[in-house]
């Protein structure tokens, strides 16, 4: 990827920032993680082959070590997703206290077909995650970026009714 092409998806603003947030890290690279949230959340809700590719310019990285980063966490999209995201963790602790019907209830209430699908009115992703960390408070999700543990179907219901229309 050419200067050129970095800054048409790297804006000067957006470089601008992330320069300042590398500058807090004892190395540059430590800061990928936080810029890939940051340019996820600036460039569309998803990172782009051109975003990783820019990222990894900025970092002096390979592309594949900036995308070996970014799919290793759930957090991170490289298809665009809905303006809410529910990620419904499935691992062995939800999975046995019911997630994969708390699956089925989000893919109900939200509209989407199934998990890895975005609903037709685009407002909603489901996606099935792996471990979460709360496996003491099974089963849950996180819905953009907020953890509700303890699920009841009912719960799940209400919360994701809550969320339509509301601002991701």
């Amino acid at each position: 990827m050419t200067n050129e092409t970095q800054q048409d998806v790297l804006t000067s603003e957006l470089r601008a920032e992330l320069t300042e947030l590398a500058s807090h890290y004892p190395k540059k690279r430590a800061a990928l993680i936080p810029a890939m949230h940051r340019c996820q959340e600036e460039l569309g809700g998803w990172l782009s082959p051109e975003i990783l590719e820019a990222l990894a310019e900025f970092f002096e990285l390979e592309p594949v070590e900036v995308f070996g980063v970014a799919s290793f966490y759930p957090m991170f999209h490289f298809k665009p997703v809905g303006r809410h995201v529910v990620s419904v963790c499935h691992n062995l602790a939800c999975h046995l206290r019911g997630a994969e019907e708390l699956i089925e209830k989000a893919c109900e209430v939200t509209g989407c077909k199934a998990p890895g699908q975005t609903s037709p009115d685009g407002e909603f992703t489901v996606l099935r995650v792996e471990c979460q960390g709360t496996c003491v408070n099974a089963p849950m999700f996180d819905l953009d970026g907020t953890f509700h543990e303890n699920l009841t179907l009912d719960d799940a219901a209400r919360i994701l009714e809550n969320a339509k229309g509301a601002k991701a």
